[in-house]
C-alpha cells in the first residue's frame, strides 16, 4: 500500500491508542500511522489526518492524552489526564493572548467578547 492509497480512520486510530495505557505506552504519530498502514516512509498527509481524529476523538470524550515529548495514550491515571488537559489549556491561553495583542484588546475584554459570542451562536442554533 502506498502512501498515496493508504488511508487511516477513526476507529482504527482508536483502537490502536486502547492498547497504550499510560505515559510509558505513549507513539507518536509517525509510529502510530506506520503501526496502522505498515508503512515505514513518513507520510505526512496521514500524520494530520490522525491529528485530526485524535481531536474529533477527544472531543467525544475519548481521554487520549500526550505531549509531543511523549506521544499519544491512554489515560491510565487522573494524574495523566490532568497533565494533559493543563496542556492543552495552556496551548489555548497561548492562543488567545496572542488573539488579544493582534486585536488590541485586553485578555478580559476578549473572553466577555467571547462569551457574547457563545450565547448569540446558542441563541442562534435554539432558533434554527
Amino acid at each position: 500500500m502506498s502512501a498515496a492509497t493508504a488511508s487511516i480512520n477513526a476507529a482504527q486510530v482508536l483502537a490502536e491508542l486502547r492498547t497504550r495505557p499510560g505515559r510509558d505506552n505513549g507513539i507518536h504519530v509517525r509510529d502510530l500511522v506506520a503501526r496502522i498502514t505498515g508503512q515505514a516512509a513518513p507520510a505526512p498527509a496521514l500524520e494530520r489526518r490522525v491529528r485530526e481524529f485524535v481531536s474529533a476523538l477527544r472531543l467525544q470524550g475519548e481521554q487520549i492524552c500526550g505531549k509531543p515529548d511523549t506521544g499519544y495514550f491512554m489515560a491510565a491515571s487522573a494524574a495523566e489526564l490532568d497533565e494533559t488537559c493543563r496542556y492543552l489549556r495552556s496551548r489555548a491561553v497561548s492562543g488567545l493572548l496572542i488573539e488579544s495583542r493582534m486585536r488590541r484588546v485586553s485578555m478580559p475584554a476578549l473572553l466577555g467578547q467571547l462569551s457574547l459570542s457563545d450565547k448569540n451562536n446558542a441563541t442562534d442554533t435554539v432558533n434554527s
